[in-house]
């Protein structure tokens, strides 16, 4: 049969050699796909919480492939592994380690001077890191999971509450997501920090 998968807007499709990569090789729909990675990322949480995660370990290229990889390492073999294909969105796959490195330098910079709030430097981070797609799939949780683990371990403030979604479903709330997304794209990052504290 195979995995037959439906996309919602803002979703990035998988090619088939990603698609290859499924370890679960019962999951055929999207719906399997959802509650088997949402349990990989339930064990990734409860890793944070225990981790004692630093800042000086968190900004780095190696704790962003290590924490996607914890969160769909169960589900899928590229899990960690920067993509290697291009997308409906993020920037072109050669440039993903530049860009990352980039992003993270600047976070750096921007906690080391204080350059915004905490809130915003984590809701920036995590903007820049979907906008460069360092993954085949998973990339917006990744993301939000970034900006959590920011927030916590590196400001000593509550996480983001994400109106309480994983923004998995099309749905009125993954619509305000993905909006607040683009307006963040066009340089307004307010509603989007908005949303995570919603």
């Amino acid at each position: 049969m195979g995995l037959e998968l439906k996309y919602g807007e803002g979703q990035t499709p998988l090619d088939e050699d990603e698609k290859k990569g499924l370890k679960i090789k019962t999951i055929t729909t999207h719906g399997e796909l959802d509650e088997f990675e949402q349990l990989n990322i339930e064990k990734a949480v409860e890793w944070t919480i225990h981790a004692n995660l630093k800042a000086n370990k968190i900004l780095t290229e190696k704790f962003v492939k290590d924490l996607h990889k914890r969160m769909y390492g169960d589900v899928w073999k590229w899990a960690g592994e920067f993509r290697r294909s291009e997308k409906n969105i993020g920037i072109s796959w050669p440039l993903i380690g530049i860009e990352l490195k980039n992003l993270l330098d600047d976070t750096k910079y921007w906690i080391a001077n204080k350059t915004y709030p905490p809130e915003e430097i984590a809701i920036r981070f995590k903007h820049r890191l979907v906008s460069i797609h360092c993954f085949p799939n998973g990339n917006g949780r990744h993301s939000r999971m970034m900006a959590d683990i920011i927030i916590e371990s590196i400001f000593d403030k509550e996480v983001f509450t994400w109106h309480r979604s994983n923004m998995v479903k099309t749905d009125k709330t993954r619509k305000e997501y993905i909006n607040a997304l683009k307006e963040a794209d066009n340089g307004n990052i307010e509603p989007l920090i908005e949303f995570a504290k919603n």
